[in-house]
């Protein structure tokens, strides 16, 4: 059972996360699990890591909102990325149970430097893509897209990732 200042630790977490996920569309799950292992306290690694799924679903949702008023989200490409990434969380949730939970938060922290690391790599080419695929290719990016969404929403915290840090340097032509 948590203590009340665990619970507005929480709270206070909860925003910072959510305020971030809104701003730069990413972070939810980077920042949550910590927080809530190391500041809020959840004791079992596992019980941080379903609790931060829920509690980043629910502000992914709401960040969707303001996004489809605004008309910037690609919904063909949102729901093959959304359906692969669905796939490969469940099978990252059920793997993730047969690893003790400190070996977890140390696959975790391997993960963000990694992360990291695709992230500055190509710094000067932000936004370029080395080779793009037309809307009419659809089912071949399909292929490659869902391969890629499956084997990163096994790692379970890529869902948000920009275009230079993608494998392959894929991106799609605005007219999806």
């Amino acid at each position: 059972m948590l203590e009340p200042v665990q619970y507005l630790l929480g709270a206070a977490s909860g925003s910072v996360v959510g305020f971030t996920l809104g701003l730069v569309g990413g972070g939810g799950s980077i920042l949550a699990v910590p927080l809530m292992v190391y500041l809020v306290g959840v004791a079992s690694p596992h019980v941080a890591i379903g609790t931060s799924a829920l509690a980043v679903a629910a502000n992914a949702g709401a960040n969707l909102i303001p996004h489809a008023r605004q008309g910037t989200i690609k919904w063909r490409c949102a729901g093959m990325y959304a359906f692969a990434g669905v796939l490969g969380a469940y099978g990252g949730s059920t793997l993730g149970k047969a690893f003790d939970g400190q070996h977890l938060l140390f696959l975790f922290a391997l993960l963000m430097l990694v992360v990291g690391a695709l992230m500055l790599r190509n710094r000067g080419n932000f936004g370029k893509s080395r080779r793009s695929v037309p809307a009419r290719k659809c089912p071949q990016g399909h292929c490659l897209w869902q391969r890629d969404g499956t084997v990163l929403g096994l790692l379970r915290h890529w869902r948000r990732l920009p275009d230079r840090a993608w494998p392959h340097g894929l991106h799609r032509h605005a007219d999806d």
